[in-house]
């Protein structure tokens, strides 16, 4: 009988290359932000114009996020697949998630605008109100798994278990970043609700 760590080769470069860019992107991401609300860095760099600073912000988290799904597409053609992985019932599940995942994305997307979804909070570009339509009626934070469906349907489309143990890594590490992002994010707004109490005083 096989064993699944068979099908998961950690001798390939290429597995730990894709890890390495999977727990980069949040890190510096946040990181960037951090230093722009403390030391308004990025706006500083885009000649003091926080709305131009934040689409640079976006455009290198875009560029990266194609990146880092290059690097996990190259490393799951490395990987062994698993003949369980490739039945009718895998492949369907795939492709539900990648949809899924998608249409989570992309909606949340539509719903923030480029600003709301690139972290412009951490700018002082604010959004009059929180946002509670879809997607985010369903989960509070559906980039981020709305992303992690996306690459696990993209490990099981494959058949690949090395992909669905890298799937696992891109929650972690979303959840790790949440953890950072949402109490920073919610002081944020409670900051302005508190100025804006005191100017109505």
């Amino acid at each position: 009988m096989t064993s699944i760590a068979e099908y998961v080769d950690l001798s390939q470069p290429s597995f730990w290359i894709a890890v390495a860019c999977i727990v980069f992107n949040p890190t510096f991401w946040n990181t960037a932000a951090r230093l722009e609300y403390s030391n308004k860095t990025i706006t500083n760099l885009a000649g003091g114009n926080a709305r131009y600073g934040c689409y640079g912000l976006a455009v290198a988290i875009f560029f990266l996020g194609l990146f880092r799904d290059a690097l996990y597409e190259q490393a799951l053609r490395a990987q062994p697949s698993h003949p369980a992985l490739l039945g009718f019932v895998s492949q369907a599940l795939a492709v539900g998630l990648v949809l899924s995942g998608n249409v989570l994305v992309l909606s949340s997307m539509w719903a923030l605008g480029v600003t709301g979804t690139y972290l412009g909070d951490y700018f002082g570009i604010l959004m009059d109100h929180i946002v509670t339509g879809f997607p985010f009626n369903v989960t509070a934070s559906p980039m981020y798994y709305g992303s992690t469906m996306s690459f696990l349907g993209t490990a099981l489309w494959y058949g690949k278990p090395a992909g669905v143990v890298l799937s696992v890594v891109v929650l972690v590490v979303y959840k790790i970043a949440l953890a950072f992002e949402d109490p920073f994010t919610a002081e944020i707004y409670a900051k302005r609700e508190r100025e804006q109490g005191k100017k109505k005083l």
